[in-house]
């Protein structure tokens, strides 16, 4: 197999949690080599996250695949000297501390371009590194009511909802990785390195599609919606006989009348006034009345059937059930199966985007903390002997 386009590329991770590991989980994935530093002891915090198998979480085994990890006290000024000697042969570091964090370790930008000019830097931050909310903490959650998200998440009048995952913490990483790839490219091009600057809001924000426009233009605010699709009908989820539900995307013109079909109600096809998305948004309440008429007196898979075959978009709800049994998640290589440190079975997330010709791998399961230390300071002329002195004194 061909290398991967991300081999030789060395990235030094100094991030914990979510956003900034994430993004350096795929540059891992397509072949960096990911140094991560963690404090000596407990580690990332990630590793307590959540539900914990002899200790670590299995949450773990996903974000920190094909990652080493070597333990330093980044308040330690001996392991702030480390880090600048590494810089000087990393192509990216990964950071995402409050900002200034960076600055007080004197470890910010413009201390390691001044080491090496080729470095590519990608902090990520809950409002960015400038503005007047540079300061203040931010987590993902803030950053996804910052940037519209929770407004427009849950049903109207009821509190607003969480999505359920991070998905600020996602999005700013997948933001993160473009800005890397990009920068990358501007390096082959002026031998530059850069900073990229990602703030969690905005990676939430640049999601938000016509909020603005529609509120500059028209003064309207969106509101939350449940499960429909405001301005686009039908497309909402109905309740079926089995008190399972189906989700329905019938808004083409076409797809319209092909529903409508399926569901016995040829009239609505024909209607004049529902030819249209503007004037089916208009009888949007009709219309998902009549479309859960239908879908009530069949079970999910009779009416799941029954618009797969009149080329309906429609799927049910998966749950992580759902989602480990279903085959073509096994056929496009979604669940891989991997093993915890102490041989026990696990499935894991496949790898995406799909490369035709040089695909993303899992080469090495995530690492016990500080398992890979003692090469990495070896890799930099550090005996054995001040190893054992700074592992003494808590600085590894």
């Amino acid at each position: 197999m061909s290398s991967k386009p991300l081999s030789g590329i060395r990235v030094l991770e100094l991030g914990q949690l979510i956003a900034g590991p994430f993004a350096a989980k795929m540059l891992g994935e397509f072949g960096a080599e990911v140094i991560k530093i963690e404090p000596p002891g407990k580690g990332d915090p990630l590793r307590n996250w959540r539900l914990l198998h002899e200790g670590t979480s299995v949450w773990w085994q996903v974000q920190s695949r094909n990652k080493k990890s070597v333990s330093l006290d980044l308040r330690k000024p001996e392991a702030q000297d480390l880090i600048r000697e590494l810089v000087k042969d990393i192509d990216v570091v990964v950071e995402n501390f409050k900002p200034g964090t960076m600055e007080s370790w004197g470890l910010g930008w413009e201390a390691l371009r001044a080491i090496n000019p080729r470095l590519v830097m990608l902090r990520v931050s809950g409002y960015g590194q400038t503005g007047p909310y540079r300061d203040l903490p931010g987590f993902g959650a803030i950053g996804e009511a910052m940037g519209g998200l929770r407004h427009l998440s849950g049903e109207p009048g009821r509190t607003p909802v969480r999505v359920g995952i991070s998905i600020g913490d996602s999005l700013s990483a997948l933001h993160g990785v473009i800005g890397i790839l990009l920068a990358l490219r501007a390096r082959d091009q002026n031998g530059t390195g850069q900073m990229i600057d990602v703030a969690l809001y905005e990676s939430v924000f640049n999601m938000m599609e016509s909020l603005l426009p529609e509120y500059a233009v028209f003064g309207e605010i969106r509101q939350p919606a449940g499960s429909s699709l405001p301005g686009i009908a039908p497309s909402n989820a109905y309740r079926c006989q089995d008190n399972k539900y189906v989700l329905i995307a019938g808004n083409g013109d076409s797809i319209f009348k092909r529903l409508m079909g399926v569901i016995g109600r040829p009239d609505l096809a024909e209607a004049p006034e529902l030819a249209n998305n503007a004037g089916r948004v208009k009888h949007v309440v009709m219309l998902d009345d009549a479309i859960s008429a239908w879908t009530g007196q069949h079970p999910l898979d009779v009416v799941l059937g029954r618009l797969n075959d009149g080329q309906i978009p429609a799927g049910k709800i998966y749950d992580v059930a759902d989602i480990a049994a279903d085959p073509h998640y096994q056929a496009r290589g979604m669940i891989l199966d991997g093993a915890l440190s102490d041989g026990t079975p696990v499935k894991l997330p496949g790898i995406v985007p799909k490369l035709s010709e040089t695909p993303g791998e899992v080469r090495n399961p995530a690492p016990a903390l500080g398992q890979d230390t003692d090469e990495v300071l070896a890799g930099l002329g550090i005996g054995e002997a001040q190893r054992d002195d700074w592992r003494a004194r808590g600085i590894i």
